[in-house]
């Protein structure tokens, strides 16, 4: 797909990974409509796509309220008419072990809270937006591009049990959705980012960075640059479907 004047959402633009992808396809000529629960930060990201000539609109919305996403998507017809290009990458992390247990006295557990708060939005978002972006995509007659963010946690990962559960969901539904909406002319790829730096990670103390990068078998954490780049990549290679593209340095855990 060439996304030059397409209509592509971005969930979770206000920051992050999110916001270098915004970026990176507001260059390329696509119209971004871009979803955030945080208003300021998403206007962070509009004056930032705007200022390299980009196109966007904003859609403040919780992508784990159902009444919420429905609202935004209406809202995104209402405000483009049609819809080519979906990116699921709103996410966030409630980290802590399953337990704790100190002299044989359970000190400390993995909170309902912290499990489900992670359920919903990373993976309950996920599910919710994708169905309405599949529903305006399908409507529209001229098919589409799904991309799903899900993490190199997906395959488990020790004091994340909320997260790599909810990663493990999403990449599961990219080859159940590239199945069910191919007939619409729907492709849905996914990609799992490994270590990336981040705000998190730029708090981190100089020894455990050097630790974490030499753990990494490239030397070096992920720049966001590069994940915005296997995104336009997705876009570009229509022969890109049902798969998960490993985007982590060669790390496994």
């Amino acid at each position: 797909m060439d996304i030059k004047d397409k209509v592509i959402v971005i969930t979770g633009a206000g920051r992050g990974l999110g916001r270098a992808i915004a970026l990176a396809l507001g260059a390329q000529g696509a119209q971004l409509a871009l979803i955030d629960v945080n208003r300021a930060e998403l206007e962070v990201t509009e004056a930032e796509v705007r200022s390299r000539d980009g196109r966007c609109a904003l859609f403040v919305c919780n992508v784990a309220s159902e009444v919420e996403v429905e609202a935004a998507f209406a809202a995104i017809k209402a405000h483009f008419g049609v819809l080519h290009g979906l990116i699921n990458c709103a996410g966030i992390l409630r980290d802590g072990m399953l337990i704790k247990v100190k002299e044989g006295e359970l000190v400390e557990k993995m909170t309902l809270a912290q499990w489900q708060s992670v359920i919903d939005v990373n993976l309950t978002g996920t599910f919710l937006c994708g169905r309405e972006g599949a529903a305006l995509m399908a409507q529209g007659g001229q098919g589409g591009v799904m991309i799903n963010i899900s993490s190199i946690a997906r395959a488990g990962n020790i004091g994340q049990s909320n997260y790599a559960a909810s990663k493990a969901g999403v990449a599961s539904l990219v080859v159940t959705w590239a199945r069910e909406l191919a007939r619409h002319g729907i492709r849905v790829m996914g990609i799992a980012p490994g270590v990336f730096a981040t705000d998190m990670t730029a708090a981190m103390k100089p020894e455990a960075m050097a630790r974490m990068q030499q753990a990494i078998p490239v030397g070096a954490l992920g720049e966001a640059q590069q994940l915005a780049e296997t995104v336009s990549f997705i876009f570009a290679n229509d022969y890109l479907s049902g798969r998960m593209i490993e985007l982590d340095g060669g790390l496994r855990l």
